[in-house]
């Protein structure tokens, strides 16, 4: 009996607004970036970012790794003081500063001592009033080692008087961020709300972010910060934002499936843009959430093409599966896959490792779930377990072929040489669908090379 294929799968559409790759500062901001001697190589090593009238509403994901660096709990504690509500997940801030070339990671009490030295410095920079627990700090780099204060404290005094609100400012400000990353990761785009007067104001979201290995996020990504000149009512306004879109965005993020120490985003509103305050659950909480999620989505791809050694943005699009939650799932098995991602570096159509990894798939835990917007008992119940994939009902493509055809009765023929041919390419799409109900996700990651195993037989010496 012969059966009918399957249709050709089509690219998943995001349905968000439109990202450009442009160094755009939103209203309310100044940036910038500096050499200030952290790093031996004498790169770029030191960013800072000012609400112009502070304090803004700011809400963190941080990573939730039991060596969490010193800048991390620093960053949670000084949003905890100054909004006992948000419980560390959001508050108000003046600025933040990033220092590149050590993570002030495992750097025991005295690498604490450091970072709150730190955030004195920076809030007397930023102003007369400004307090230290109105400042937020990022480091990023080698773990144990600890930072050159002088340097840091010299380089905070005289970037403070350097900040600038142009393209080359926000340029200089990403590519200060950067440790292994091989270019400077920037995104932005607008939206539309309506100002008091009910007419329409455009909205900038603009973000950086750096981070190209030991990366395999959980509730956060490596370094980013996200601008926006909109209004919002309260800190928890942003949390409510952030939260989901870092689940569908840079929680679906893995080069090398390993979590760093010093994950954090931020995502600050200015209110420059002069909009009605942005409230959770009117019709500009959502035009807002949605630029947030385009911007963060396109630096995770930008990051996911950029890994270390890597040849190919690896894209993983599932539909068809009992909810979301188990889309997300499945993608994230495929692109973290190690198997997988050394089959795509050799251009391989080996669509069986795909199969493998879609049905060794599990639920991340229940913390990412419940930020997903699962309810907190059934995100309990499920983090962690198994997802529905039935072989039968599964179809497979690869870079627009179909490779495996469940309701067709499994393997598809297909011409591996013109496959082969489409796998070497800057972006190769996987796509499957699993006939089972309305779930959708994706996830993003990028090939295994020879590369990336030197770079890191090699990073600390």
């Amino acid at each position: 009996m012969t059966r009918t294929p399957s249709p050709a799968l089509s690219a998943l559409t995001s349905g968000l607004p439109v990202v450009t790759r442009e160094p755009v500062v939103p209203g309310g901001f100044l940036v910038g970036g500096m050499t200030a001697g952290i790093k031996a190589s004498g790169r770029p090593d030191l960013a800072m970012i000012k609400v112009v009238d502070g304090p803004a509403p700011v809400a963190g994901v941080f990573t939730r790794n039991s060596f969490a660096a010193a800048p991390v709990r620093l960053c949670r504690a000084h949003l905890k003081a100054t909004n006992p509500a948000g419980d560390g997940r959001s508050g108000w801030t003046h600025g933040v500063v990033s220092t590149s070339g050590s993570a002030n990671a495992a750097t025991g009490e005295a690498g604490e001592r450091d970072q709150a030295a730190i955030a004195g410095w920076l809030a007397a920079a930023l102003g007369p009033s400004v307090t230290p627990e109105q400042t937020l700090g990022y480091s990023t780099g080698l773990i144990g080692t600890r930072l050159p204060l002088d340097r840091v404290s010299a380089g905070i005094a005289a970037l403070a008087t350097r900040l600038g609100s142009d393209g080359p400012a926000l340029a200089g400000t990403a590519e200060a961020f950067r440790t292994t990353d091989s270019r400077a990761k920037m995104a932005t785009t607008t939206v539309q709300i309506a100002g008091p007067d009910g007419v329409a104001r455009t909205v900038r979201v603009s973000g950086i972010a750096k981070g190209v290995g030991m990366i395999h996020p959980r509730m956060a990504t490596m370094l980013s910060v996200v601008m926006t000149d909109a209004a919002v009512a309260a800190p928890e306004v942003l949390a409510d934002i952030l939260s989901p879109v870092a689940a569908r965005t840079w929680n679906q993020l893995s080069v090398d499936g390993d979590t760093s120490t010093n994950d954090s985003v931020l995502l600050i509103a200015s209110g420059a843009a002069g909009t009605v305050p942005v409230a959770q659950g009117d019709a500009a909480f959502d035009a807002l959430r949605k630029g947030v999620e385009a911007v963060a989505r396109d630096l995770a791809r930008q990051q996911a093409a950029d890994g270390e050694g890597a040849t190919t943005l690896l894209t993983c699009q599932v539909s068809g599966a009992l909810d979301d939650a188990e889309a997300r799932a499945i993608a994230r098995a495929v692109i973290s896959s190690s198997l997988v991602k050394a089959a795509f570096h050799g251009r391989d159509p080996n669509w069986g490792r795909i199969a493998g990894a879609a049905g060794n798939a599990r639920m991340t835990d229940a913390a990412i779930l419940v930020a997903a917007g699962l309810p907190a008992g059934e995100a309990e119940r499920r983090g962690g377990g198994g997802v529905t994939v039935d072989p039968a009902h599964l179809v497979i493509a690869i870079a627009g072929h179909t490779v495996y055809d469940g309701p067709a009765g499994g393997p598809a023929a297909f011409d591996k040489a013109e496959v082969r041919a489409d796998l070497d390419a800057p972006e190769v799409l996987v796509r499957l669908d699993l006939g089972l109900g309305d779930g959708r996700g994706e996830a993003f990651g990028c090939d295994l090379t020879e590369q990336y195993v030197i770079e890191n037989s090699e990073y600390s010496t």
